[in-house]
This record gives C-alpha cells, sequence and structure tokens, in this order.
C-alpha cells in the first residue's frame, strides 16, 4: 500500500496495483480501475515515486525471505517472544 493525502490532509493508503492512472491538472487525481478517484496533495511524480518504492520493497522482502534473512519489525499483539513470519527454507534445504 502507498500513503497519500487528501486535499483536506487525511491520509490513507491505497493498493497501487489498483491504479489505472494519475493525472495532475492542476491538482493530483488518482483513477482507480473501478472507476474510484481521489485528489490527492502530492504531485504526479510523488505518486510514481511511492509506487515504484512499494513494488521495489516487495521485490526486496521476497529475496530476503528466499536468503532466510528475512526478519519482521512487526510483531503481533500481545506476543512479544514469536517472530511472525518465518523465513523460507534457502535454495539447497528445498
Amino acid at each position: 500500500m502507498i500513503r497519500v493525502t487528501r486535499l483536506n490532509g487525511e491520509r490513507f493508503a491505497l493498493n497501487p496495483d489498483l491504479i489505472e492512472r494519475v493525472e495532475g491538472h492542476p491538482d493530483t487525481v488518482v483513477f482507480l480501475v473501478d472507476g474510484t478517484k481521489y485528489v490527492v496533495t502530492e504531485s504526479v511524480d510523488e505518486v510514481l515515486v511511492e509506487i515504484r518504492e512499494y513494488r521495489a520493497s516487495i521485490l526486496a522482502t521476497a529475496y530476503e525471505m528466499d536468503r532466510g534473512t528475512y526478519r519482521s519489525t512487526v510483531t503481533p499483539p500481545g506476543d512479544d517472544a514469536r517472530a511472525s513470519v518465518v523465513p523460507f527454507p534457502a535454495r539447497e534445504e528445498r
């Protein structure tokens, strides 16, 4: 998910896989594939950077999980002792 800001200052998250296009005229408008549109304070370039970083983070996390080096920074509520994600076994172990 990427975080964007409505014109009233409210922050919310969008699934970038559902974004069809982003236009700037003069406000930035994000159009989703279902026809929903959001006017946001970020520029078109800022939205594109957010999408690019989101997709890069997915690839980086998948790489870390594949190598067995991924460590989640999120702990499940009420369970501080356990890791929330079990890493994939190394290629040699599969």
